[in-house]
Formats: structure tokens, sequence, C-alpha cells
């Protein structure tokens, strides 16, 4: 009997793991805060030195402040994903954010967004096949 088997609810299609908590060391907690508010993820605790905001699937990004320099067009560690690339890339241009064009994949299509402290985040179409997840 595998692990899910042992300890998946009744009905749960879900993987029984997940991600728990990503973290990205940001100049400015609540201007980062805000930024990753406005671009779907849900606030769940914000002080000055620190901020944990939830994303589909419970994970939590945790923003803390750090006194080094990041430098402009560093790469953020993690990358997200969305239903609809095309749709959120849209509104993303409509609101005056910077991002790149969106580049066909063998998996996914993607597309980068230049968010606080000059990071890059990488946009990640869907591939969950309609699973629950």
């Amino acid at each position: 009997m595998s692990l899910p088997e042992t300890i998946a609810k009744e009905k749960d299609t879900r993987p029984p793991v997940a991600i728990g908590h990503v973290r990205l060391y940001v100049s400015n907690v609540s201007e980062a805060s805000e930024f990753f508010v406005k671009i779907g993820l849900r606030l769940i605790t914000q002080s000055e030195q620190v901020a944990v905001l939830e994303l589909r699937g419970g994970t939590h990004l945790v923003l803390r402040t750090t006194p080094e320099a990041i430098v402009f067009g560093t790469k953020a560690p993690f990358d997200l994903m969305v239903d609809d690339v095309f749709a959120t890339r849209d509104a993303f241009t409509e609101w005056g954010l910077t991002v790149s064009e969106i580049e066909p994949g063998r998996i996914h299509s993607s597309f980068t967004l230049t968010g606080p402290d000059g990071y890059v985040l990488t946009f990640n179409s869907s591939h969950t096949g309609g699973r629950e997840v």
C-alpha cells in the first residue's frame, strides 16, 4: 500500500504532498506584498520584516527583508503557473506591468514579468489536465 492510499481522504484525488513554503528576499516587504496581491496571491499576514502570501493549493510565498542588494534581472527561485497564460499576460500588459512575449514550449507556454526588486518571474501555462491540485 502506498502513502497516498494510506492517508488520502475518500474521493480526494489530489496528491497527498505539496510544497509548503517558498522564500523570496526583498528590499521592501510592503511594496513586494502589494505587488504579489495585485497579480493574484492572497495576503495571509504582513509585518515590516516578513509577509506570507498564499497561492493555489495552499503553498505560501514568504517575503523577507534583506539588507543585501538584489541585482536587477535576477531570476526568481520559483516559477508560477496559471490556467490561461494568454489572458494573464494581457491583463498584466493592461496594468502597465513589464512582461515579455509568450514563448511556446514543449510542455508549457510561458512569459516573464518583472517584479519587485527587478526579479524576473516566469509564468507558465497549466498542465494539470483538469486534475484537482
